[in-house]
Protein backbone atom coordinates (compact mmCIF):
# COMPACT_ATOMS: atom_id res chain seq x y z
CA UNK A 1 0.00 0.00 0.00
CA UNK A 2 1.50 3.23 -1.10
CA UNK A 3 1.58 6.08 1.36
CA UNK A 4 0.72 9.58 0.94
CA UNK A 5 2.68 10.69 -2.56
CA UNK A 6 6.01 10.51 -0.92
CA UNK A 7 7.43 6.47 -1.70
CA UNK A 8 6.40 4.71 1.09
CA UNK A 9 5.18 1.30 0.78
CA UNK A 10 3.92 -0.27 3.68
CA UNK A 11 2.38 -3.88 4.35
CA UNK A 12 -0.86 -3.61 5.73
CA UNK A 13 -3.07 -6.98 7.13
CA UNK A 14 -6.00 -5.49 6.04
CA UNK A 15 -7.56 -3.44 3.87
CA UNK A 16 -7.05 0.59 4.82
CA UNK A 17 -8.76 3.62 5.47
CA UNK A 18 -7.15 7.04 4.87
CA UNK A 19 -7.56 10.22 6.57
CA UNK A 20 -5.84 13.45 6.96
CA UNK A 21 -6.13 15.13 10.33
CA UNK A 22 -3.97 18.25 12.12
CA UNK A 23 -1.33 17.55 14.54
CA UNK A 24 -0.47 20.07 17.21
CA UNK A 25 3.55 19.16 16.84
CA UNK A 26 5.10 22.10 19.85
CA UNK A 27 3.30 25.43 18.71
CA UNK A 28 2.72 24.50 15.19
CA UNK A 29 -0.33 22.43 13.97
CA UNK A 30 0.65 20.14 10.93
CA UNK A 31 -1.71 18.76 8.54
CA UNK A 32 -0.72 14.91 8.39
CA UNK A 33 -2.49 11.86 6.18
CA UNK A 34 -3.05 8.61 8.14
CA UNK A 35 -3.26 5.54 6.05
CA UNK A 36 -4.37 2.33 8.92
CA UNK A 37 -6.92 -0.62 9.50
CA UNK A 38 -7.88 -3.00 11.97
CA UNK A 39 -7.12 -6.69 12.11
CA UNK A 40 -6.93 -9.78 14.52
CA UNK A 41 -6.92 -7.49 17.30
CA UNK A 42 -4.85 -4.65 16.40
CA UNK A 43 -4.40 -1.36 14.80
CA UNK A 44 -2.44 -0.85 12.12
CA UNK A 45 -1.51 2.81 10.80
CA UNK A 46 1.12 4.72 9.06
CA UNK A 47 1.16 8.53 9.34
CA UNK A 48 3.27 11.27 7.27
CA UNK A 49 3.46 14.61 7.34
CA UNK A 50 6.13 16.74 5.56
CA UNK A 51 8.64 18.98 6.77
CA UNK A 52 10.13 22.19 4.89
CA UNK A 53 13.60 21.34 6.09
CA UNK A 54 15.71 19.16 8.58
CA UNK A 55 15.35 22.05 11.27
CA UNK A 56 11.62 22.09 11.25
CA UNK A 57 11.76 17.95 10.89
CA UNK A 58 13.74 17.70 13.63
CA UNK A 59 11.48 19.84 15.74
CA UNK A 60 8.47 18.11 14.72
CA UNK A 61 9.93 14.60 15.33
CA UNK A 62 10.60 15.50 19.13
CA UNK A 63 7.45 17.10 19.32
CA UNK A 64 5.78 14.17 18.03
CA UNK A 65 7.82 11.50 19.99
CA UNK A 66 6.85 13.35 23.37
CA UNK A 67 3.49 13.59 22.29
CA UNK A 68 3.25 9.82 22.07
CA UNK A 69 4.97 9.57 25.34
CA UNK A 70 2.41 11.50 27.00
CA UNK A 71 -0.82 9.62 25.30
CA UNK A 72 0.71 6.51 27.01
CA UNK A 73 0.78 8.14 30.49
CA UNK A 74 2.43 6.16 33.36
CA UNK A 75 3.14 3.03 30.59
CA UNK A 76 6.38 1.77 31.14
CA UNK A 77 7.96 2.05 27.78
CA UNK A 78 11.07 1.06 26.20
CA UNK A 79 12.48 3.56 23.67
CA UNK A 80 15.59 2.95 21.13
CA UNK A 81 17.20 4.30 18.11
CA UNK A 82 16.77 1.43 15.01
CA UNK A 83 17.74 0.97 11.71
CA UNK A 84 15.63 1.61 8.84
CA UNK A 85 16.54 1.18 5.22
CA UNK A 86 16.99 4.42 3.33
CA UNK A 87 16.25 6.64 6.26
CA UNK A 88 17.36 10.18 7.44
CA UNK A 89 20.08 9.99 10.04
CA UNK A 90 18.32 13.36 11.39
CA UNK A 91 15.96 12.98 12.84
CA UNK A 92 17.06 8.92 13.36
CA UNK A 93 14.77 6.19 13.30
CA UNK A 94 13.46 5.33 16.90
CA UNK A 95 11.24 2.82 18.22
CA UNK A 96 8.90 2.60 21.28
CA UNK A 97 7.43 -0.71 22.68
CA UNK A 98 4.93 -0.56 25.84
CA UNK A 99 6.68 -2.84 28.16
CA UNK A 100 4.59 -6.37 29.34
CA UNK A 101 2.16 -5.03 31.78
CA UNK A 102 0.92 -2.53 30.18
CA UNK A 103 -2.48 -1.67 29.54
CA UNK A 104 -2.67 -1.05 25.91
CA UNK A 105 0.05 -2.72 24.42
CA UNK A 106 1.55 -0.28 21.52
CA UNK A 107 4.85 -0.10 19.28
CA UNK A 108 5.98 2.61 17.61
CA UNK A 109 8.54 3.79 14.13
CA UNK A 110 9.64 6.65 13.59
CA UNK A 111 11.62 7.61 10.75
CA UNK A 112 12.27 10.29 7.74
CA UNK A 113 13.75 10.53 4.87
CA UNK A 114 14.86 13.76 2.95
CA UNK A 115 13.29 13.91 -0.94
CA UNK A 116 13.11 16.49 -3.03
CA UNK A 117 14.00 19.77 -0.80
CA UNK A 118 12.03 18.46 1.95
CA UNK A 119 11.80 16.03 4.70
CA UNK A 120 8.80 13.59 4.91
CA UNK A 121 8.21 12.11 8.31
CA UNK A 122 6.64 8.79 9.33
CA UNK A 123 4.89 7.09 12.04
CA UNK A 124 4.30 3.60 11.85
CA UNK A 125 2.33 2.22 14.68
CA UNK A 126 0.45 -0.69 15.56
CA UNK A 127 -1.94 -0.36 18.67
CA UNK A 128 -3.56 -3.96 20.59
CA UNK A 129 -1.59 -7.27 20.52
CA UNK A 130 -2.01 -8.77 16.93
CA UNK A 131 -3.57 -12.21 16.85
CA UNK A 132 -0.51 -13.76 14.58
CA UNK A 133 2.84 -13.16 16.35
CA UNK A 134 4.36 -12.54 13.59
CA UNK A 135 2.14 -9.52 12.33
CA UNK A 136 4.07 -7.11 14.62
CA UNK A 137 8.22 -7.82 12.63
CA UNK A 138 6.25 -8.14 9.28
CA UNK A 139 4.64 -4.73 9.30
CA UNK A 140 7.39 -2.77 10.89
CA UNK A 141 9.62 -4.96 8.18
CA UNK A 142 7.60 -4.79 5.48
CA UNK A 143 7.91 -0.55 5.28
CA UNK A 144 9.76 0.58 2.16
CA UNK A 145 11.46 3.60 1.53
CA UNK A 146 12.30 4.58 -1.90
Amino acid sequence: MPIADDGLIALLPCKADRATRMLPLGAELISVDVTGCEAGGATFAVAHAAAGDAAQADAWMRAWRAATRTQLGNAPVAETPVVQARAADSPGPMRLDTQPGASAPTHVLWFAQQRAGKVALYQATVLGTPSSTEALAIFFEGLRLP
